[in-house]
């Protein structure tokens, strides 16, 4: 008998750790959300109750060095899809702009094809923002942008979001199309913008809740559409945060929060599910910045700049994770880590080989989970802007391939004296609002981190593992005009 007991305990305790490895993953992606709208990331200038989020960051981890693959939308998404850098593809600046064949390539894994591949129902709710054809259903011919400002009712998809590993999809492109509301493969109705955020709400409450008595787990993507432009907070949100449209829409945007977890209560899945927190890069001009500012709100902290450029206010983003009985309640990591991070992260959770031809610049994230360190083949991370300039991570250090912004915030790169340096460096450490420029003072430096740059841009990956090539053969490193080479 003592035997049996014992090897009946032993099942239960290996069925408990294979049931733990394999969770329900639930990943909310902001639009646009400043790492300082967030109160419990910078209660001293964040006037915007976030008590969802915060609550998040109570039952887990805080992660305060995380940061998007580039500091825009599209980019960001490619690489938390693939664990690999946008600007290996054909989009070198920029975001897409939909009524084009996908950017992710139709034989690249995604992490919803792995985990499908894993047994899990893969779904996004949301934005997809990585391009996808429009059909006429009749003639199969592609509807152009040039005809069609918004893509009619039942056009069909063909290299959506379900044809790049997901089971299932319900939402938009991007906000210039946000009224053309798309489920699975084809455009099923046109509705107000106002209306969205609610609808993604609903969706990903009903779709939770869809999975209660089913056995194999499941990954939920929620790359939500707001606070990004057009700012439109529901009636029932209008006047909460006191700080205008864009505070009430922040906290319309969190609760979402607060519903998905409550979902996950009611089917009684919150302590087999990780649930991450973030968003794609930083807050956007058109919330009015300056404004807020006046009234004690400051949407990047500490940090300099916003959307669309390579200071760490353009690209540092909230990273929140809760998963029961792995991340310790109200816990704090200051480990540099990138979205691209995500796809190892998951092979690192399931114990699964990862596929061949993916996560060329994704290192798991899983040791920093356990409280441990994270161990790591890649040097540093690479940063990017909306027009393409490259800026570089590692340790402390941080090396800009531009003379201003590189984005929207003044001074642009056309706006820059031309006698200031080429380029930018700064010791964060030191200095996290850069604003000593250590270029021309620290050569070696600058010459360390450009060579790592050049070999991780070039190399294909910037991770140990297969060959591999970038879609491009060539990428230019220097962009501004004192720094045109290679």
């Amino acid at each position: 008998m003592n035997r049996l007991f014992a090897l009946f305990v032993s099942c239960i305790c290996l069925s408990s750790v294979a049931q733990a490895g394999r969770p329900n993953v639930v990943f909310i992606l902001c639009d646009d959300l400043g790492y300082g709208d967030v109160h419990c990331l910078a209660p001293e200038t964040s006037k915007i109750p976030t008590p969802s989020v915060d609550k998040l960051a109570s039952e887990g981890m805080v992660f305060i060095d995380a940061h998007s693959g580039s500091s825009v939308c599209s980019p960001t998404r490619y690489g938390l899809m693939t664990g690999r850098y946008s600007w290996r593809t054909r989009l070198q600046k920029g975001v897409v702009t939909g009524f084009a064949p996908s950017l992710i390539a139709a034989d690249r894994p995604t992490v919803g094809s792995f985990l499908k591949g894993q047994r899990y129902h893969t779904a996004v709710i949301g934005k997809w923002h990585l391009d996808f054809e429009y059909l006429n259903p009749e003639t199969q011919e592609a509807y152009s942008p040039k005809e069609h400002d918004l893509p009619p009712v039942g056009a069909v998809i063909p290299d959506g979001p379900t044809h790049r590993g997901f089971d299932y999809y319900h939402g938009f492109h991007h906000a210039r199309n946000m009224k053309a509301v798309i489920e699975n493969g084809r455009v099923v109705e046109h509705d107000e913008e106002i209306n969205m955020l609610p609808r993604l709400t609903r969706k990903a409450v009903e779709y939770i809740e869809s999975r209660k008595d089913e056995q194999s787990p499941f990954f939920l993507y929620l790359p939500l559409g707001s606070p990004h432009t057009p700012i439109l907070p529901s009636p029932e949100w209008q006047g909460k945060s006191g700080l205008g449209d864009y505070g009430d829409f922040v906290m319309q945007t969190e609760n979402v929060v607060g519903e998905v977890s409550a979902a996950l209560e009611r089917i009684g899945a919150t302590n087999n599910t990780l649930v991450i927190f973030s968003s794609d890069n930083g807050c956007s001009k058109a919330a009015g910045i300056q404004e807020l500012a006046k009234q004690g709100h400051m949407v990047s902290a500490w940090m300099r700049g916003s959307k669309a450029d390579l200071w760490d206010g353009g690209h540092r983003v909230p990273f929140i994770v809760r998963w029961p009985g792995v991340v310790d309640p109200g816990s704090t990591c200051s480990q540099l880590i990138c979205l691209t991070d995500l796809f190892a992260t998951l092979g690192d959770i399931t114990e699964t080989e990862l596929p061949s031809g993916s996560c060329e610049d994704s290192v798991s994230f899983l040791p920093a989970l356990r409280g441990e360190e994270i161990e790591s083949s890649r040097k540093g991370v690479v940063h990017h802007s909306i027009s393409g300039h490259f800026g570089y991570r590692t340790g402390e250090w941080k090396l800009l391939l531009a003379r201003g912004s590189g984005g929207w915030t003044s001074p642009t790169e056309k706006q820059v004296d031309e006698s200031v340096p080429e380029g930018q460096l700064y010791h964060l450490g030191d200095d996290p609002g850069e604003t000593n420029n250590l270029y021309e003072s620290r050569p070696e430096v600058v010459e360390k981190l450009l060579k790592q740059l050049r070999q991780d841009v070039q190399g294909g990956r910037s991770t140990k593992g297969g060959a591999s090539k970038n879609d491009v053969k060539q990428i230019q490193l220097w962009k501004n005009r004192a720094g045109m080479r290679k």
